[in-house]
């Protein structure tokens, strides 16, 4: 199912020391990745929520308009009286109720409510209080048709492609919450468990999705020398700037509950990982291209290769970056909007530590990926013009 065997690539290539020595990279990378894993392997307890009650499911059976209750002199709005009926937790079966303002909610939603234990069975003072509130609402049934209804396509459009591109994609899954989060809330280094998790994140995606080929590896010391340069330009920049990594609730919530967590530190990595997928994207695709070029064209050489795989490389720069800066201008738009409320001066706003993360993330970012196109189109321009005659014939350049 899975295309290619590193036995018949090392065989490919023997006797030809350069190439040995770029798949000596992808030995030593994998060796660095395993070593750290273990280094940084999660161990101990995490850090706790100070106690926080967990949230319960249940369904909306009622709702009533009612005043909401106001201070003296103050005008009263317009509240609602929830009634829902509670499936889990000491409670089950029971109907609660509970007062909102502002929300959405409709008999037959299905939401997530927080039961306080600290209240007493006689209520406060002689008055009932709501042992209930709301949380939030469910969202698992949604989500859930909607990544089958990803899943399906994804295999009908790329067929046996597309299933190990989401083996792949599961794996990273796995990696992100089964290592690095763990590892992180265990007190490990964050800078040092997003880069190790990337590598791994790598090694199983790329492998899977592609095949062990020249491309692959290509691909993988392209990504991985790109990473690397991303991750010292944001730690640099940090520095730099004066970027904290207190500017969201979820900074302050973090702060309040793992005391000992660098949330620079954090930050850092949150831009190593978020870098990764992008990197991806172009340095299998500018191998791919090289590869392609050569089988069709089996007399090309490394230097008329590494020209043409530019020439696309080139286009897909561009509209690379112009992507990872549209997508952090959209995670910033709503502190954006914020700033033009307040008529605040554009600099104002773009020099704000909210929107400041997002500037730097998107150029560190935009640089790893100017850096992997060339650097990966060599690398897969090399190792293409030292295949063997016999692993272009018939179109096997992927060497499977």
């Amino acid at each position: 199912m899975f295309p290619g065997d590193p036995r018949e690539l090392i065989d490919t290539y023997r006797g030809r020391r350069g190439p040995q020595a770029l798949l000596g990279a992808v030995a030593v990378i994998a060796l660095f990745v395993v070593v750290g894993i273990f280094a940084l392997w999660p161990g101990g307890d995490p850090p706790s929520n100070g106690g926080q009650a967990a949230t319960l499911g249940a369904e909306v059976v009622a709702v009533e308009a009612r005043p909401c209750a106001a201070a003296p002199g103050v005008e009263a709005g317009e509240c609602r009286r929830v009634t829902v009926r509670v499936a889990e937790g000491p409670d089950a079966g029971t109907q609660q109720g509970f007062d909102v303002a502002g929300l959405p909610i409709d008999v037959g939603d299905s939401i997530r409510v927080v039961r306080s234990e600290a209240l007493p069975p006689e209520g406060i003072g002689g008055v009932q209080v709501d042992r209930y509130s709301f949380n939030d609402f469910e969202r698992g049934t949604p989500l859930l048709a909607l990544a089958i209804a990803f899943g399906l396509l994804v295999i009908i459009a790329a067929r046996w492609k597309g299933l190990r591109a989401l083996i792949g994609l599961s794996i990273s899954l796995l990696v992100v919450i089964g290592f690095i989060i763990p590892a992180i809330l265990g007190g490990q280094p964050p800078v040092a468990v997003a880069l190790v998790g990337a590598l791994a994140v790598m090694l199983v995606t790329i492998p899977v999705a592609h095949g062990i080929s020249p491309r692959s590896v290509a691909a993988i010391l392209g990504t991985t020398v790109a990473l690397v340069v991303t991750l010292l330009l944001v730690m640099l920049m940090a520095g730099l700037a004066h970027l904290t990594g207190f500017s969201s609730e979820e900074a302050s919530y973090l702060r309040a509950f793992a005391t000992d967590l660098s949330l620079r530190d954090l930050l850092i990595a949150g831009v190593v990982i978020a870098t990764l997928g992008v990197l991806d994207d172009l340095t299998v695709s500018q191998a791919s291209t090289v590869m392609a070029l050569r089988a069709a064209n089996p007399r090309l050489g490394g230097r008329e290769l590494f020209q043409r795989g530019m020439a696309v490389g080139h286009d897909h720069v561009a509209a690379t970056v112009n992507t990872l800066v549209l997508a952090y201008a959209g995670a910033a738009l709503p502190v954006l909007l914020v700033f033009g409320l307040a008529d605040a001066s554009f600099t104002a706003a773009v020099t704000s530590e909210a929107v400041a993360v997002e500037v730097v993330a998107t150029l560190v970012g935009s640089i790893g990926l100017v850096l992997a196109a060339p650097l990966t189109t060599g690398i897969a321009a090399y190792m293409a013009s030292r295949l063997p005659a016999d692993h272009l014939a018939g179109g096997h350049a992927h060497v499977h």
